[in-house]
This record gives structure tokens, C-alpha cells and sequence, in this order.
């Protein structure tokens, strides 16, 4: 069983010290996915009606494109459209949660003085962890510095601080413009983009969580393309189920998650 919001190291009030906006990307038609994302607000004392946080409409696109999946472009178009939303608001710190994102029990076992590095170092891109880059195994909460060379998967916890918000808008729309494949960087999963990005630009100051703040959730992907028998009828539910399952039991052996 999860702990309360109030016993949590990392509560709304330092989140708020962090971004100006939290934008949770879902799609309309995935309402488990949107209460599970709820849950997890929830947690850190936050809620779909705090004028923190805004839930924005995944986008779904007719065809794949130039992606390897409708997913795949579809996440990568949320996350540009999320960043050109903030050039237009003019927000200088923002947080992108995709809706499959859970906070691991980092935010029940690390003190507010270790979680205080989330707001005391000098980031320019923040990526949550779980995922190439970050250690699970960290004896207390750190902020592992990212060689720009370095790449990094997932992208359901991403933080922009800064002038690379609009760099970032500029960089992830000529994305769109290019071959697949260009030398230059075209279209491609959105995480492999902000790798690029920070190859790119290797003066914006990359951190990773260490251990991983953040986990994804076991869910049905909407980025990969469901085949064979996973795409018999009714099969997705009996795949759901299972999921659901597999979390609770981790949960209990994780004593708190």
C-alpha cells in the first residue's frame, strides 16, 4: 500500500519552488491511465483541478509518418506542442509527465534535504531516471551530471528550465522537416530528441535522478503497435489484469510501493 501524501519527502510545495507548470500528457480514450496519473498527484498533495498542473491531450495522429509507429509520432508531436505551449506562456520552468509515470519510494525513504538538490542545482534538463543513466542502487538521493554525449531513455519525466525550452521548440520542429535518418537529426522517438538535443547543446546543464525519482507504470504501450496474439480480441484485458497484478505484488515486496 502506498503512504500518505503527508509522509512524503517531495509534497507540492517543493515542486512548486521547481515549475511553473506540470503538464500531464494522456490521451481522451485512456481514463485508466488518467486515474492512475491522478493517483500518483495525489501523492505529492496535487490534483488535476491545481492551477499547477495541466492535463494535455495526447495527440493522435491518422498515420506513422515518417515515425516507426502512430505512437511514436504521436508522443513525440505532445511534447513539442507541450513546449511550444510554454514559449507562448512564457514559462521558464516546466515539468513533462507522461501518464504512465509512478514516483518510486525514493519520495518516502529520502529526507527534504536530499530532494532540496532538485531545487538547489543548476539544471537545464532534468530526466526523473528509470532508464540508461541512472543507478537504482544509490545508497540516498543524488543528482548524477549527464555528459551531453550521453543518451537517455523514456522521456515520462522530463523537466525544462530556461532558455532551453525554446531551443528545444526550434530543435524538435526542424526534427519534423528532415529525411528519416538525416545526419542532422529527423524524425524520431521523442526521447532519442532530447538526446540529440543535448549532444547538440552541450552548454545546457543535463542531470539525471539517481536513484530514479520516477518508474513507469506496467501498462498497455500506446507508442508500440500491438501484434499477434496480444491483438486477439480481449486479450489486452487479460494483459491489463495481469499488470495490475504484477504491481501489487511488487508493491508488497517493496514494503510502501
Amino acid at each position: 500500500m502506498f503512504m500518505k501524501a503527508g509522509s512524503v519527502a517531495l509534497d507540492a510545495g517543493m515542486l512548486r519552488a521547481l515549475f511553473e507548470r506540470i503538464f500531464v500528457i494522456n490521451l481522451a480514450e485512456r481514463q485508466d491511465r488518467r486515474k492512475e496519473i491522478a493517483d500518483q498527484l495525489a501523492l505529492v498533495g496535487l490534483s488535476f483541478e491545481d492551477p499547477l498542473v495541466e492535463l494535455f491531450p495526447a495527440v493522435r495522429p491518422a498515420d506513422r509518418g515518417d515515425f516507426q509507429s502512430i505512437g511514436a509520432r504521436g508522443c513525440f508531436l505532445s511534447h513539442l506542442k507541450i513546449i511550444e505551449r510554454a514559449v507562448d506562456l512564457g514559462l521558464t520552468r516546466i515539468l513533462i509527465v507522461e501518464d504512465d509515470m509512478d514516483w518510486t519510494r525514493v519520495i518516502h525513504t529520502s529526507s527534504r534535504d536530499d530532494l532540496r538538490l532538485l531545487t538547489e542545482t543548476d539544471w537545464h534538463f532534468l530526466h526523473g531516471g528509470y532508464g540508461q543513466g541512472s543507478s537504482q542502487d544509490a545508497a540516498r538521493f543524488g543528482m548524477k551530471r549527464l555528459d551531453p554525449n550521453e543518451s537517455l531513455l523514456c522521456s515520462h519525466f522530463i523537466g525544462l528550465r530556461g532558455e532551453i525550452i525554446q531551443t528545444a521548440a526550434a530543435y524538435l520542429k526542424a526534427m519534423l522537416a528532415r529525411e528519416p535518418g538525416s545526419p542532422d537529426g529527423g524524425p524520431m522517438d521523442v526521447d532519442g530528441a532530447y538526446s540529440w538535443l543535448r549532444k547538440d547543446f552541450p552548454g545546457f546543464a543535463g542531470y539525471v535522478c539517481e536513484p530514479a525519482l520516477v518508474t513507469q507504470r506496467p501498462s498497455r504501450s500506446d507508442v508500440a503497435e500491438v501484434k499477434g496474439w496480444r491483438a486477439m480480441p480481449g486479450m489486452q484485458s487479460v494483459l491489463e489484469a495481469v499488470r495490475r497484478l504484477r504491481k501489487r505484488l511488487r508493491g508488497r515486496a517493496g514494503k510502501g510501493l
